[in-house]
């Protein structure tokens, strides 16, 4: 009789067809709606309150001069402008812009009412103005508020679904894939299932390949010497892995907490170029860096109630950041309505992020007002956090490095200049390091 070798490719096959279905289901195979392009939208313009003006010369002037005090559809330390042709007349609107003060002085009604309204604060006099001029700013100010281009972008995206039936989705072609695959199984084991009735039929007999074998972790046991140098493989291997966990035991690298009022180091310190040592001042002239008192930041945020629309990313929008200044308003008791405080004051709990020991001792002048050390060189590039972290280890080996590399500058700096006389004949170096004037020392750093 004659005996043949029975080669179960059953597993092999579904092996393949799952790599298959697993290729095929790569997004880039199906068609996605969203991507269509989108209708460009008409970003002209329109002067609704038929003003004769430049539009964009008009928004140029008003940021440029009364940005600081007014909102087109807002109060802020002044009225919202919005409607400003309605309510008053052209040729006093040219009067009131160049010179309120004279105006007021001569006991106009309505410009002493305005003055009595908002405090008698005079507003500034623009006699620089010409009336084209201020045609313009007016031109800009009438302008229709503009929709949310969250809402749009929310819109735009339930139109392309709506839309999207013409493409083919991934889960309709995934099924499909399964659909056949499971198919090619079904006819795999009935032709399977045939070939063995055939050959039975036939007096072929099938034979199993079986092999009796000792099992791997038997001889494994037996040979000695696999045993003794398996152990102290993994014996050094725990120990690396133990050692490098423990040395982790402190250090808080990345660590980026979620503050009560988010603060973006990017829009401020990135895109508006606020110098760091305005809200950290302390940093300057003491061992802390501090954490700025909240009136430091109503100093801009008394204006600035809302964010440009362009400032909102697809990870935070418009209303995400208007929120967060409504926070610092709540907390500070500020009522942007009246433009005054309230009076009720709210802490706010700010996580803190960089915290050393207390066994070292660290100070933000020497570093930052004598040694002239950028604030990034420990902090990282701040100014473009989102949200900030801790960039460095700040590990006692981190400090050690940085002293042993870091050349101390002498020039015009009279606090090194007897020092450096001296150790510099000593190292016979032109130019000292930190470590060479004593950085390294353990009374420096600790008590």
């Amino acid at each position: 009789m004659k005996k043949v070798k029975m080669r179960h490719s059953n597993s092999r096959f579904l092996l393949l067809a799952l790599a298959a279905l697993f290729f095929f289901s790569n997004p880039s195979f199906a068609q996605d709606a969203a991507d269509s392009p989108s209708v460009e939208e008409n970003t002209t313009p329109v002067d609704e309150a038929g003003l004769e003006g430049d539009v964009s010369a008009g928004k140029d002037l008003f940021n440029s001069l009364c940005a600081a005090c007014h909102k087109p559809y807002k109060r802020a330390i002044g009225p919202a402008l919005h409607g400003v042709t309605e309510k008053r007349g052209k040729e006093w609107l040219y009067s009131w812009i160049k010179n309120s003060s004279a105006m007021i002085e001569a006991g106009d009604p309505q410009a002493v009412a305005i003055y009595e309204e908002y405090n008698k604060v005079a507003m500034n006099a623009f006699p620089q103005l010409s009336n084209s001029d201020i045609d313009n700013i007016l031109a800009y100010v009438e302008q229709p508020k503009p929709e949310p281009k969250v809402a749009v972008a929310a819109e735009g995206s339930t139109a392309a679904g709506q839309g999207g039936g013409a493409g083919v989705s991934t889960q309709v072609v995934l099924g499909i894939l399964a659909f056949v695959l499971l198919l090619l199984l079904v006819v795999l084991f009935l032709v399977n299932k045939t070939l063995t009735r055939f050959a039975e039929a036939n007096g072929v007999v099938i034979e199993k390949d079986e092999k009796i074998s000792k099992p791997i972790w038997k001889a494994f046991v037996e040979n000695q010497f696999l045993v003794i140098v398996t152990t102290v493989v993994l014996l050094l291997v725990g120990s690396y892995y133990v050692y490098g966990f423990f040395m982790q035991v402190g250090v808080d690298q990345g660590y980026a907490p979620v503050q009560p009022i988010h603060y973006s180091h990017k829009i401020h310190a990135g895109d508006n170029g606020i110098d760091c040592k305005y809200c950290h001042s302390s940093a300057r002239v003491s061992k802390q860096s501090g954490i700025p008192s909240l009136n430091v930041c109503m100093n801009c945020h008394k204006s600035i109630a809302e964010v440009a629309p362009e400032t909102a990313t697809e990870e935070y929008s418009k209303e995400f950041y208007d929120g967060e200044i409504a926070k610092l308003y709540d907390a500070v008791g500020w009522d942007p309505a009246t433009q005054s405080y309230t009076g009720e004051e709210k802490p706010v709990k700010w996580v803190r992020i960089h915290n050393l020991p207390d066994l070292a001792y660290f100070n933000h002048s020497q570093h930052v007002t004598v040694a002239g050390i950028e604030c990034q060189k420990c902090h990282g590039p701040v100014e473009e956090m989102e949200i900030m972290r801790q960039h460095a280890p700040l590990t006692m080996g981190w400090c050690i490095e940085c002293h042993r590399d870091t050349k101390v500058n002498m020039q015009g700096n009279e606090y090194y200049e007897k020092i450096h006389e001296e150790l510099s004949k000593k190292y016979g170096v032109e130019t000292l390091t930190a470590a060479q004037m004593g950085a390294l020392e353990c009374g420096k750093c600790h008590y």
